[in-house]
């Protein structure tokens, strides 16, 4: 829920055509993006995970149990993210997340260095899309702001990949206590863009979440389908790839 100090330039030259939103022409002033499955991405967890069980316990698991520990942590974690609001509260979650591995790993290793073993299995990384899209999107003069449902690390995760410095702003859901398709995480990065709705974009890879739920706060939206699989309401554009996302700048 941070606005980042950069300085940007001055509201987009890029124009919308004529909408079905009730403002005809309304100047494009800023573009929402979410974060996992848009900008960011992992690697494959369970080498590391074993990676990392091997160095600090000793224990050589099997990628079949790796793969399941993650699958399970993965699991634990998205049902349970809105509760990692701050730095105490998110290292519980942690710890819980990581206690949700131990039947797959048939271990009964401290918590805290299950804790540790899947933090380092965790690897996160931004596509090679999205410095160079955010950069132009920059360069036509709009405020960009990250909206996802995420624990309060949003902030650390985009960091450590780059990305801070190339928008201004970010809201997790964890933080604010309301979670995409809510509009009130949308409403709360528009105040951090100081856009309105019918100025604003937003730019997600869950037809749900991010697009349906961008409609319903007033927003446009655009499904980010890497893998061309989803599938968006009619009249919503798709791409693959976010190198397509300055080119809708025109998109009403």
């Amino acid at each position: 829920m941070h606005e980042m100090a950069n300085s940007i330039p001055g509201p987009s030259s890029c124009r919308p055509s004529d909408g079905d939103d009730g403002h005809p022409g309304r100047r494009l002033r800023a573009v929402l993006l979410d974060a996992l499955g848009t900008l960011l991405t992992f690697e494959p967890p369970a080498p590391y995970l074993r990676a990392a069980l091997r160095e600090r316990l000793g224990l050589d698991v099997s990628e079949a149990a790796a793969t399941a520990a993650i699958r399970a942590e993965i699991a634990y974690y998205r049902a349970h993210l809105h509760e990692g609001r701050d730095v105490a509260s998110l290292a519980d979650l942690r710890r819980r997340s990581a206690e949700a591995m131990r039947p797959a790993l048939g271990t009964d290793a401290d918590t805290g260095v299950l804790t540790g073993a899947l933090l380092a299995a965790l690897r996160f990384r931004a596509y090679p899309d999205a410095p160079p899209a955010l950069r132009e999107l920059r360069a036509r003069g709009l405020r960009l702001v990250v909206v996802s449902n995420w624990d309060v690390s949003l902030h650390e995760r985009l960091a450590e990949t780059g990305l801070t410095g190339l928008v201004d702003g970010a809201v997790a859901s964890a933080e604010l206590g309301h979670a995409k398709p809510d509009r009130a995480i949308f409403e709360h990065a528009l105040a951090l863009a100081g856009a309105a709705p019918e100025e604003a974009l937003h730019a997600g890879d869950s037809p749900d979440a991010d697009v349906r739920g961008a409609l319903a706060a007033g927003l446009r939206a655009v499904l980010v389908a890497r893998d061309g699989a989803a599938a968006a309401p009619a009249g919503v554009p798709v791409v693959r790839s976010l190198a397509e996302l300055p080119g809708l700048c025109q998109y009403p």
